[in-house]
């Protein structure tokens, strides 16, 4: 027996996105496969960035079956929120559903920026968000990752990643994590 989902060309296409204009302001629903094919459709996104007390971030691989970017390195978590959800409530959501972090593991989740930009990704899509850049420092180093969405893990040294990242290329991060990254350390 099928059922609505086993019928979808892929699980994205039963979710939704928030469309926004170049200022982050909500202007419709969009359904999520159809803002990342194509040109894209300009949505809400987020990127959080977890740090240890020690200066080292958080690196989570994208896994393999990711529709874009799979395999890639993530600058921890990265998603969509939903209709009526604000960044950090989303930010804890996927922290929790993607590494099994709680909420008493850190407490200073702050939002530190918010940028648009625009990547194709092979022939699979593109995205086209205006991304919120949220960061924590774990104060319980404790991970429970859910290998559906995470291949891996690594700690890294924040000021080594961003000062050389030629380093780090065979990584292949994600651009939406270089991009936070590079704004961060810059101040751009």
């Amino acid at each position: 027996m099928s059922t609505e989902r086993d019928e979808l060309p892929h699980e994205n296409a039963g979710q939704d996105v928030i469309a926004v204009d170049a200022d982050d302001t909500e202007l419709e629903l969009v359904n999520r496969l159809e803002a990342h094919t194509g040109d894209g459709i300009r949505h809400r996104a987020f990127t959080s960035l977890v740090f240890d007390g020690e200066g080292n971030v958080l690196l989570a691989q994208r896994a393999p079956d990711k529709r874009l970017w799979g395999t890639h390195w993530d600058g921890t978590v990265a998603s969509h929120p939903v209709e009526g959800q604000s960044q950090e409530e989303a930010t804890r959501e996927r922290l929790e559903e993607e590494l099994g972090i709680a909420p008493d593991q850190y407490d200073d989740l702050r939002l530190t920026d918010r940028f648009e930009y625009k990547r194709y990704f092979e022939n699979a899509g593109v995205e086209h968000e205006v991304c919120a850049v949220l960061k924590l420092t774990l104060s319980d180093r404790r991970l429970e990752p859910n290998e559906e969405e995470v291949a891996g893990l690594m700690w890294v040294p924040y000021e080594r990643l961003h000062s050389n990242p030629e380093w780090y290329r065979q990584l292949r991060l994600c651009p939406w994590f270089e991009i936070a990254m590079r704004r961060d350390v810059r101040g751009e």
